[in-house]
Formats: structure tokens, sequence, C-alpha cells
């Protein structure tokens, strides 16, 4: 850390992540508006003394000899990116930041999920990349449904569930390449506070299956919970209060699924 200290470090600021301490420092005072560009939904400056995690950019430029230098990026001593395209350090930075949130928040526990409302009531379904969570979203969202998230549900310590209102992930037909789409340009709107759970729906894409969910106990649907939910190992105690409080109020379903229209018409699902 004292190499990396020694870099020479001219601005920065600080962020208060759900309760998460985050600093970032950089040797370009441009680069930070860059770096709040890049910030997760719903975190908000704050200035911090100390901080639990610190962010370093290194911009990079012409060198002697008008050769290049790198740019790089540090999450505390961990490299992250390095490349002569200082976008794609900075690219490199969002996705990064956003699992340090999720893994160090203390106000809200966060679960890979998608999260949709239908009136008052959310809909949860656990899964993680490449389960066709952001699909299924999708098509509830295009149905008439509030959207909360396609990636994770955060959930209070009564049991909440908060809007993360990202645009959504959405991935080309071969499953490589995203494209970020705001859930505006679905024609649908997103959440603005926290409701209550009313279902927890395990499942995930089989080509040709045909959705006919079963009911599962709340404590199948809570180890389903407790499987995708990121600081399950560093804060297990919070997790699992946080999880039944959930579980205290919802029903569960479990099934493979076929097409997500299949699911959205699905009665139960409304």
């Amino acid at each position: 850390m004292e190499k990396i200290d020694r870099l020479g470090w001219a601005v920065g600021f600080s962020i208060d992540g759900y309760g998460a301490r985050i600093g970032f420092r950089t040797n370009r005072a441009e680069a930070l508006e860059e770096i709040r560009n890049r910030l997760p939904f719903g975190v908000k400056e704050a200035p911090f003394e100390k901080v639990d995690l610190l962010y370093s950019l290194m911009v990079g430029g012409a060198g002697r000899g008008g050769a290049k230098r790198f740019s790089l990026l540090y999450n505390g001593l961990q490299p992250v990116a390095r490349s002569l395209d200082v976008d794609q350090v900075l690219d490199a930075l969002a996705p990064n930041l956003r699992v340090t949130v999720a893994e160090h928040a203390r106000r809200v526990v966060f679960v890979h999920a998608g999260v949709v409302a239908w009136g008052n009531h959310a809909i949860l379904i656990p899964g993680r990349t490449f389960t066709g969570k952001t699909t299924l979203v999708k098509a509830f969202v295009e149905a008439g449904a509030t959207y909360y998230s396609d990636e994770y549900a955060l959930l209070t310590p009564a049991g909440r569930v908060l809007p993360f209102a990202q645009p959504l992930s959405i991935r080309g037909a071969s499953g490589s390449g995203v494209t970020h789409v705001p859930v505006e340009s679905l024609g649908g709107v997103a959440g603005t506070r926290g409701i209550p759970v009313a279902t927890v729906l395990v499942t995930h894409y089989r080509e040709g299956a045909r959705f006919s969910p079963r009911s599962i106990s709340p404590g199948q649907a809570l180890l389903a919970l407790f499987e995708n939910t990121v600081p399950a190992r560093r804060r297990p105690q919070a997790v699992l209060s946080t999880l039944r409080n959930v579980m205290a109020t919802a029903m569960a379903l479990k099934g493979v699924r076929g097409e997500a229209k299949d699911v959205v018409v699905d009665r139960r699902m409304s």
C-alpha cells in the first residue's frame, strides 16, 4: 500500500454506499466526474474523514519521449484494471464497485435477484448471472409491472425491498454483449420506495420447459435466498434475520420456466 500511496494523488471524494464508507482518489481532477457517472444507484456522496475501502485511479497519458503510460485502477491493494485506454479502466470500475458495495453495505442486505412489483407488493426472483433474471424482469415490466432491479434485491432488516433501479443489462441473442437499457425505454417505470415481498419465485430458464411451479416452504425459500446473498459469510446473523422477516409474509414458488411470457400471465404472479 505504501507504493500505491506514493503514486501522487491530487483529488478525491467519498460516498455512503448503504452504510459502507468508500473513498476515491485520483491524480486528475477531471476524472472525478467520470467516477461519479459510474456510481451505483442509491449511493450518496458523504464527507467521511475515514473510509472502510479506498479506490485509487491513476490516469495515464504521455510519458517521456511521447510514450503512453498505463492507466491503473486499484481497489485497496487489489489491481482492478490496467490499460492504455482510460475509458476501459473507468468502465471496469462500475461492476467492481457494485460488488464492493453489495459486500460491505450495513443498512441493507444485497441478494442476487430480479425484483418487480405488482401494486404495492414485490415479486423477488433470486438467481445468479445467466439464469434468465433480466429476461423475466423485462417481460414483467412490459406487462405493466413496476421495475425495482434486474441484478440485486436490497432488503431492509424489516424484510422490505428497496429499488435498485439501474438500467437493465440485456444480453444479445448469443448471450454475449450487454446493452444497458433504461426502464423508461421499455415503457416502464421504476419503484421509488420500500415495499413488502409477496412472492419469492425460484426459477431458471430451460429451453422448451413448461412453467408449472410448485409451492415450497418458507425454509426452502430462505435457503434459496441465502445461497444468492452477497454478504452471507460476512454477516450471517444479520442476513438470516433479514431473510426470516422477508419470508414471514411471503409465499414461495419453485419451477423451471420456458418463455418469460408464460410466467407473466400466470395468475399467481399478479
